[in-house]
């Protein structure tokens, strides 16, 4: 924690949450206003992030269609073999589709489709998509070539014959994966204080024009997911916006919480579990409980 006064009791709290859940934990929340004043651990330190990607390739394709580069209604044509495995969406029709780039934005961020995500990457470019995390100084932020790199590198780095093969041993805690499997040099990353950084920039007007910071706001407090970042703040008059991402044993989200009263906060969370099981709850909930332990403590030194 970046302030005085009971930062090492509340980060012992939270790192105690996240080894009673049976994870690795890295952090940051802080104030949108006074982003001083927060709650970090190993908030600089990057780790594979996967879906969260898209929120930087959300941002650049705000920033294109501001500058006039592209139409957000341009419409793209996805044929079967243009699909990325993933669990929703897009990924799992038959049939060529005809999209608008904009609405397969909204499908990337509010469902996490990873075809979507891979086809407006491939749009916007990597190399622009890096250009804009330089110009928010978020330099350790890469996303390379999104969740299709991430798994043709996964198959390689786990020496499977296929996707399939790869996942069912990253899933499988009797398996020896090399280290490189977890390694952020190659796969898209981040670090939670990046994300933040570009999360205040949304939430500021600074990421891109009025218009494009408010689509962005909205489509991220329309997410599906439930179950991280938003299971800690379980209330109708909170609003929770956010991107999860997962990567085998990893499971992040990196959102923000507006409280009844105004107050607002920036929360990143990333996680690895010790257990390689594709279905961990307590390791998802506790991204939520983490993230409110730190903002009942930011709040308890602003009444103090």
């Amino acid at each position: 924690m970046s302030r005085a006064g009971g930062a090492s009791a509340v980060e012992r709290r939270i790192r105690g949450m996240f080894a009673d859940a049976g994870v690795r934990g890295w952090l940051h929340v802080s104030e949108l206003d006074r982003p001083s004043q927060g709650v970090t651990i190993d908030a600089d330190e990057p780790v594979p992030v996967g879906s969260l990607y898209k929120l930087p390739v959300m941002a650049t394709f705000c920033r294109l269609a501001d500058a006039g580069t592209l139409d957000p209604r341009e419409r793209l044509t996805l044929e079967p073999s243009d699909r990325v495995p993933g669990p929703t969406g897009i990924s799992l029709l038959r049939d060529p589709l005809s999209v608008s780039l904009r609405d397969l934005v909204v499908l990337m961020m509010t469902i996490s489709d990873n075809t979507a995500g891979n086809a407006v990457l491939h749009r916007v470019g990597a190399d622009a998509v890096e250009e804009v995390c330089r110009d928010l100084s978020m330099a350790a932020t890469h996303v390379r070539g999104g969740t299709a790199r991430d798994w043709a590198r996964l198959v390689a780095e786990a020496r499977a014959p296929s996707l399939d093969d790869a996942m069912t041993r990253l899933f499988d805690n009797d398996a020896t994966l090399p280290e490189d499997v977890y390694s952020p040099v190659s796969k898209a990353s981040s670090t939670p204080a990046d994300m933040a950084r570009l999360l205040r920039a949304i939430w500021t007007g600074r990421a891109a024009s009025a218009e494009q910071c408010s689509f962005m706001r909205e489509v991220m407090g329309r997410q599906a997911w439930r179950h991280r970042l938003a299971s800690g703040f379980p209330y109708d008059d909170v609003t929770v916006s956010g991107k999860t991402g997962s990567f085998g044993a990893m499971r992040h989200e990196a959102g923000v919480v507006e409280l009844a009263d105004g107050g607002t906060y920036v929360a990143v969370v990333f996680t690895r579990a010790a257990r390689a099981d594709n279905r961990l709850p307590r390791a998802d909930a506790v991204i939520g409980a983490a993230a409110r332990a730190a903002v009942e403590e930011l709040r308890r030194s602003v009444d103090a």
